[in-house]
């Protein structure tokens, strides 16, 4: 009678074993490339005094936000507004150059990534610190919130 609950026992757990799929790891090399891109993109953007274009690597989304030094601010107006106003032409925009310190899945449509920007102007260079989530929407990978420190 023992050995008949013992191998009903293993035959249960075997069962179970098989029947349980291993998570599938989250994040690929090329995700992490597509937003290592994008951020290149807005970079580019930025250094030829395009706004608009810097903009769209956000989410065009009135829910994505946007933390500075004025505080928390929503919506993907807002934030183009913001940094129109902050920089009005290509002197005061400067160049940027971004260095990204960590770029890691969260899941399989969202990636946090931790960096820092330099801004070189004729006259000062601000420096500061980023941290941006980014998800993949409609297949192209976007950033929905932004905290950036200087």
């Amino acid at each position: 009678m023992k050995l008949s609950k013992f191998i009903y026992t293993t035959f249960l757990l075997l069962i179970l074993c098989y029947s349980c799929k291993a998570p599938k790891a989250i994040g690929s090399a090329k995700d992490n490339a597509a937003i290592r891109s994008a951020l290149t993109t807005q970079q580019e953007a930025w250094n030829q005094g395009d706004i608009d274009a810097f903009m769209k690597g956000y989410w065009n989304d009135e829910a994505m936000s946007f933390v500075g030094k004025s505080g928390v601010n929503y919506g993907w107006t807002t934030t183009l507004n913001n940094y129109k106003k902050g920089y009005p032409d290509a002197e005061a925009m400067g160049k940027l150059h971004f260095d990204i310190i960590e770029l890691r899945p969260l899941s399989h449509d969202a990636y946090y990534m931790l960096g820092q920007y330099t801004l070189t102007r004729k006259d000062d260079k601000p420096t500061g610190y980023f941290s941006l989530i980014w998800q993949k929407i409609n297949g192209q990978w976007l950033i929905t919130s932004d905290h950036t420190s200087g």
